[in-house]
């Protein structure tokens, strides 16, 4: 993870071996359990103002070394209910400002 001018940065790695950044809006933790709500990040406004941006929601999971690793939410249950909330909750942050 980086920081830069206050954003929380993750750079992550797809399947296929190419990394992404992502600026983290988000956690929300139920029991045990640790979300992150994520969106691409660009250096340039003006990709940011084009790009169609979704929203991208992992779970936080300790890898075999022990160390957090973030991962796909499979279920499409658990997905949904957890991006629901997460939608919620930057609404209501947003729709202050």
């Amino acid at each position: 993870m980086a920081e830069f001018e206050g954003f929380d940065l993750y750079t992550l790695v797809d399947e296929d071996g190419e990394e992404q950044v992502f600026e983290l809006m988000d956690t929300y933790e139920e029991g045990d359990e640790l979300y992150y709500a994520l969106v691409p990040y660009y250096d340039n406004p003006e990709e940011m103002a084009e790009a169609d941006t979704e929203l991208v929601v992992l779970r936080s999971e300790e890898d075999e070394n022990g160390e957090e690793t973030l991962a796909t939410i499979d279920d499409d249950d658990e997905y949904e209910r957890i991006g629901k909330i997460f939608m919620d909750r930057l609404s209501d942050i947003y729709d202050d400002e």
